[in-house]
């Protein structure tokens, strides 16, 4: 969603605010793809201790904006290019079929289609659309629309106003996810399905060279995986970080007596299989829909497909090849970076990337 009219730039940054931490990357556009200046993930919650999601606040993120443009000297008045996103669950994102409309009546007639598409209210709604092909033979348009309400674009105006920050760009978290996979991926026919696993929901994206669009919100995440270690295993939060970030699904080599967070009692589902159970679901969903079941591989991106296990674990259930993609192809990186590539820098590098 524009804020601005273009601008020229030789620099970009991208900001990637999620619920538990923000993540920044500065790019210096080359004549081909970008080069990586630098990057910062910090969290805005207290590390260590468990927190309530309703009891967090958007003020937090102000401070800690600051403090991470100052880490990598940016100085806010200085950045020419901005992109950063939005999501959660007044956002949404559909791809639709029209007839053919000139561009004069095309804007407002897909308000009015939208509002059968996308669960937001009309007056509410601020709505941004893309056209992706018009059919030879039936003159029919192929269209992206993508959709906030005004609450959630102005909280997050606000955010990045205390802290100095004027964006160009504000994307959708699922568009910025396929841009980072569609620029820095060697994409073969069929149909990709992307996972942004962050700590309090996924967002999955299907998407494939002639394939039909298709985004949701999966509402589990890292956040998940720590609260099922503390009950399964009986530990403290900051115990069961611990045991997460170091052996994430699987079991303790020097404790192998221990159940799994697998192991769970009847009426209880572990996250990695509500998980696998909701992009089973939406894969029957997607064949349906578009006619198309060529799924070609999963990759994993965000802090939470580092979660040691989960990509075999989704492999399993889903019978897809599951991979972490990293996000780099595309982007020169210095040697100081070259042992440190992130899996959850990939929605903040499909911001950066965006240069319209």
């Amino acid at each position: 969603m524009k804020k601005n009219k273009t601008v020229r730039f030789k620099e970009t940054v991208g900001i990637d605010i999620g619920t538990h931490s923000v993540k920044i990357v500065h790019l210096k556009k080359l004549h081909e793809g970008f080069k990586l200046l630098n990057y910062e993930v910090r969290p805005t919650v207290p590390q260590g201790v468990e927190y309530v999601l309703s009891d967090l606040r958007p003020e937090r993120y102000a401070p800690v904006l600051v403090e991470m443009l100052k880490t990598l000297r940016i100085s806010p008045k200085q950045i020419k290019h901005l992109v950063t996103s939005i999501g959660g669950d007044n956002t949404s994102i559909k791809q639709i079929k029209t007839i053919f409309l000139p561009d004069e009546e095309l804007e407002s007639a897909l308000f009015f289609e939208a509002k059968k598409h996308i669960p937001i209210s009309g007056s509410d709604m601020v709505l941004d659309y893309q056209v992706l092909s018009v059919e030879e033979k039936t003159n029919n348009m192929n269209i992206l629309l993508a959709a906030t309400s005004k609450e959630v674009l102005n909280e997050h105006t606000r955010i990045l106003d205390t802290a100095g920050l004027h964006p160009h760009i504000v994307d959708i978290d699922s568009l910025a996810v396929a841009n980072s996979f569609l620029l820095n991926a060697y994409v073969e026919d069929g149909v990709y399905v992307l996972l942004n696993v962050g700590a309090h929901r996924t967002n999955m994206v299907i998407w494939g060279p002639d394939a039909k669009f298709f985004a949701r919100d999966i509402p589990y995440g890292g956040y998940h995986f720590t609260t099922d270690i503390m009950r399964k295993r009986q530990l403290e939060w900051a115990e069961a970080e611990e045991y997460k970030f170091k052996y994430g699904l699987l079991d303790d080599p020097d404790n192998p007596t221990v159940q799994t967070i697998s192991m769970l009692d009847i009426t209880e589902k572990s996250t990695e299989d509500a998980i696998a159970e909701e992009l089973r679901r939406s894969l029957r969903f997607y064949v349906k829909e578009a006619g198309n079941s060529d799924f070609r591989k999963i990759y994993l991106m965000g802090g939470g497909a580092k979660t040691k296990g989960l990509a075999e674990y989704l492999q399993d259930k889903v019978n897809v090849p599951t991979e972490i993609f990293l996000p780099f192809i595309n982007v020169e990186m210095p040697e100081k970076f070259q042992d440190k590539k992130d899996p959850q820098l990939a929605l903040a590098i499909g911001l950066a990337m965006r240069i319209e």
